[in-house]
């Protein structure tokens, strides 16, 4: 449901709040979730958590063209999925709903009117045409393209006769000379000029959808955010941001702009990579564990970077103060080892075990199907044995059904002639192996097999013990080679 417009009215004019922290992750739902954005996110989780505030999701939709289906549905799973739930979203609701801007159009509109009631905004009537004849004039002559304000000049007389004859319109924002600095609590005191390098800004369009600059103000103001932590690709926007504020008359949030995550060689991190999207990280069976530990490891935010953090003890720890300015290289071959740590500790919980152990009965299942003949495999018993024994070695749950583990699961089938190419005594010691697991003992333990193991070696005169364990091993798993079996 949307803002009315009583309601979008009452909203600007009465946005009164705590002085507790409430901040805010907004995305724009163009797409599956990425690994850039769940940083954002955990770092604006785990500074609302360390304060006691409120985290909120934002869905900045305004841009129709772009939005995906699905995708605003997608970036709340994830978040969930990770265990940084927001306390208001478009799913949850929450006392400033609806959120998404989409939905709040009535508010922009209102607030873009306000503005214009106060002379910081006017009407801009120049044709797409006019706009695309000063880019290609200030590209011709290297410039940097940028509006040259000329509807700015237009009298009351010549915007009402233009109204009236039902020219299309956008609505621009009066940028002023004098801005202020600004201290940002990761880069510090910082100030841009904006009005000597861009033109006036456009707020509201002509379908009625505001930009993102009029619409992220309006909605930071209203919402209560008390601390904006975002991407450092905005810090040179937030001097055009505080004048916005400073004609509404409203006091601005405290900013933070958070370093680029990049690639471990200085490259962007791309929409192209596959490895990067959050849901398809999880689909291959990485914990969000994790996946928060890595990327928190890699950047800054707390007095050491050690690994196996949870996010009790990243929300402990943090202190967005120790965030540095540079930016955080990310090297995702090293996830396999954040994720057998975290693997372990689950392994480890009683109670987080008996889940893994429903996950590796499913996974079994959904794999071998018919071809798990002994249907012992499957017992919880059994599973649980598995995942104790291989805690420590495997970096994924989904490691135990890959083929490397499948004779724990399946009979491996493995021609008679190729048992003979390793010990042509290989029925004598298939017998004998037999025979001795039919003797009844009294602990089944690797100390005691390799003992008795040893001794059957001695009855077996043209095999060394080094082939009959190749042997052994070959037919029991269907592999030449176990690594770290």
């Amino acid at each position: 449901m949307g803002l009315g417009a009583a309601a979008a009215g009452d909203a600007l004019r009465g946005a009164v709040w705590g002085s507790g922290v409430r901040v805010r992750f907004a995305p724009s739902p163009t797409g599956f979730l990425h690994l850039g954005g769940l940083r954002t996110a955990l770092y604006n989780y785990i500074f609302a958590k360390k304060h006691q505030g409120s985290f909120i999701l934002r869905l900045e939709d305004t841009d129709q063209s772009r939005v995906v289906p699905g995708a605003a549905e997608g970036i709340e799973d994830m978040l969930e999925w990770a265990g940084i739930p927001p306390e208001e979203s478009p799913r949850r609701g929450g006392p400033a709903a609806p959120y998404q801007q989409s939905q709040r159009l009535n508010l922009y509109r209102e607030a873009a009117e306000l503005l214009l009631e106060k002379g910081a905004a006017y009407r801009c009537f120049c044709p797409p045409q006019r706009l695309e004849l000063l880019k290609k004039e200030a590209l011709r002559n290297r410039q940097t393209p940028r509006y040259d304000n000329r509807c700015r000049h237009l009298s009351p007389k010549q915007v009402a006769e233009k109204v009236s004859q039902g020219a299309d319109s956008v609505m621009r924002f009066r940028l002023e000379e004098n801005s202020e600095p600004f201290c940002d609590l990761i880069h510090g005191w910082s100030k841009h000029v904006v009005a000597s390098v861009e033109g006036d800004p456009v707020i509201l369009k002509s379908d009625g959808f505001p930009t993102y600059h009029l619409a992220n103000v309006v909605d930071d103001h209203v919402m209560g955010i008390s601390h904006v932590l975002r991407g450092a690709e905005w810090l040179i926007s937030t001097s055009k941001h505080l004048l916005l504020y400073r004609a509404f008359g409203w006091d601005p949030p405290q900013f933070g702009h958070l370093p680029l995550l990049l690639n471990k060689d200085g490259s962007k991190l791309s929409k192209r990579q596959g490895d990067i999207f959050v849901e398809q990280l999880a689909q291959d069976g990485w914990l969000p564990e994790a996946l928060l530990d890595i990327m928190t490891n890699c950047g800054s935010g707390f007095a050491d970077n050690r690994m196996g953090r949870t996010l009790k003890e990243l929300t402990e720890e943090f202190n967005v103060s120790r965030i540095e300015r540079h930016s955080a290289l990310l090297d995702l071959e090293k996830l396999s080892e954040f994720n057998r740590i975290h693997l372990t500790r689950r392994i480890e919980d009683d109670l987080q075990r008996q889940e893994l152990v429903a996950e590796v009965q499913a996974s079994v299942e959904e794999t071998y199907g018919s071809q798990v003949v002994d249907r012992e495999v499957l017992e919880k018993s059994y599973v649980e044995q598995v995942l104790l024994l291989r805690m420590g070695h495997i970096s994924r749950l989904k490691d135990l059904v890959s083929p490397k583990y499948s004779f724990l699961w399946i009979r491996p089938s493995v021609p008679h002639e190729e048992l003979q190419t390793i010990s042509a005594e290989a029925d004598k010691i298939g017998r004998l192996v037999l025979r001795l697991l039919e003797q009844p003992v009294a602990a089944l333990t690797p100390e005691e097999l390799g003992k008795d193991l040893r001794r059957l070696q001695e009855q077996i005169s043209g095999t060394q013990y080094s082939g009959m364990m190749r042997l052994l091993r070959l037919a029991l798993s269907g592999q030449k080679q176990i690594g770290g079996l």
